[in-house]
């Protein structure tokens, strides 16, 4: 397959690239576009095919005649995910789209139209279902034995040092230049409750702020970068100098590339002068909230609740089910599920990814219980690479379907399922702003509502 991929950063290159390099057999990388050209001209050379090398996706996109792309990989920015994929579809061309598939709702329902019209073939960068973990959730949920599910609980622990990083120094720090938290990190969370029950909710309610990254919590004396001689530096978690040169100090890929390509201690350091990596987290100018909760209701009584936060010890996930006949609890970064089905005569379903490693079970009833591990061997289940093998997994899952010719109808890979997970977050959004549950419609419409609308620091919403 000839693949041609739009942005050489961290998942076109380090994510869904690294997976194509190691599979020349399958893959082949056709075209690069990048607006860096040391990026772009690196990731050309690691595949050793010498494709074309693009300052601009656009231009890529005008050669696409002579191409001859079997497949594109669209992992741009997130502000620039619609006009590409837009320009794909026109072409003919299918598509691996990072997620976000589009920032803003009115973005989105743009693109959706424009795939129905065109019949756009398109797979949306929802990584985590294509982990063993969650493929194991969700043989365990949907087996008769576990009944129905009525309450869904999942929490998106994300790391106080993955935040400082990602959503108050970087990429995802303004809702203008990126998206709400709820849609850049917990997409995934909502593309995973929407997936697991099948269906899209009806009602949503969302509450959240940005409380503690603000100006005014800044410690006294606290110069703009840490590394200048900050008098808390001692007593800060969210030291700048601290994470970068020491807790990192044997990485030589992301995060700290993002800082600086020189990742010499002597690179690092020039670089926390200048980069906003090396901001003070009370001074970064971020607005996108720090905490957020938001709860579901569907139809046939389920209910969904995740809660998203910057503080904790942890960059991983939690779940806990409770069915009608069981119950379930989960960590993805162990790998770790632990099962209990309450009826006496009930068994384990036959899983194709988890591997039942005892059994016991609890009073007062005798009932039993079952402990399941479901993590791929080596697999590096820090979000900053890897997604626990869902990086893999996805790109394993789309170039199948394009082989058998497959995407656009293979259910694993449905683009009304992520567009609905899109919608949610937007939902969540718009109910947080406006203080209130919101209806939810799988066609949110074109015109921009509540989440749409410029949005200022988000602890004054």
């Amino acid at each position: 397959m000839r693949l041609g991929v739009l942005g050489a950063g961290a998942r076109g290159q380090e994510a869904y690239g690294r997976w194509m390099l190691e599979h020349p057999d399958r893959v082949e990388l056709a075209a690069v576009a990048d607006v860096r050209a040391d990026r772009a001209l690196r990731f050309a050379e690691a595949a050793g095919s010498h494709p074309p090398v693009f300052s601009d996706w656009r231009h890529l996109v005008a050669r696409l005649p002579e191409l001859d792309l079997d497949a594109a990989v669209v992992a741009l920015p997130d502000q620039l995910h619609v006009d590409p994929a837009i320009a794909l579809a026109d072409a003919g061309v299918p598509m691996l789209l990072e997620k976000p598939a589009a920032p803003t709702s009115a973005e989105l329902e743009r693109l959706a139209a424009h795939c129905a019209r065109t019949g756009a073939r398109v797979a949306v960068g929802h990584v985590l279902r294509f982990t063993p973990f969650w493929r194991t959730i969700s043989e365990l949920i949907h087996s008769p034995a576990f009944g129905q599910m009525l309450t869904l609980e999942l929490r998106e622990n994300i790391g106080f040092w993955h935040f400082a990083h990602s959503y108050v120094r970087g990429n995802w720090r303004q809702v203008a230049t990126s998206s709400p938290m709820v849609l850049a990190k917990t997409c995934h969370d909502l593309d995973l409750i929407r997936w697991l029950a099948g269906r899209a909710p009806t009602t949503v309610y969302s509450v959240g702020s940005l409380t503690h990254f603000r100006a005014e919590n800044a410690p006294d004396g606290a110069p703009e970068f840490c590394i200048d001689g900050c008098p808390a530096a001692a007593d800060c978690p969210f030291n700048a100098p601290r994470y970068y040169l020491e807790g990192l100090a044997d990485v030589h890929g992301v995060p700290v590339t993002l800082l600086t390509e020189d990742t010499t201690p002597q690179g690092r350091r020039q670089a926390l002068h200048v980069s906003d990596y090396g901001r003070c987290v009370y001074r970064s100018g971020n607005d996108v909230v720090d905490h957020q909760q938001t709860t579901m209701t569907f139809a046939g009584g389920l209910t969904a609740n995740l809660t998203a936060s910057a503080f904790t010890g942890r960059n991983t996930r939690d779940i806990a089910i409770t069915g009608t006949h069981g119950q379930l609890v989960g960590n993805m970064e162990t790998g770790r599920i632990e099962l209990d089905l309450f009826a006496p005569t009930a068994v384990a379903p036959q899983l194709s990814a988890g591997i039942v490693t005892g059994r016991h079970t609890r009073a007062p009833m005798g009932h039993g219980v079952w402990t399941i591990e479901a993590r791929p061997e080596g697999a590096d289940a820090d979000d900053h690479r890897g997604h626990a093998g869902g990086d893999d997994g996805l790109m394993e899952a789309f170039v199948a379907a394009l082989e058998r010719d497959e995407l656009g109808r293979d259910p694993v890979l449905s683009l009304d399922t992520a567009m609905d997970s899109h919608r949610m977050a937007f939902a969540a959004e718009s109910s947080r702003l406006l203080g209130r549950p919101v209806e939810f419609t799988s066609a949110v419409g074109a015109a921009p509502g509540p989440a749409d609308a410029a949005i200022g620091p988000a602890g004054a919403a």
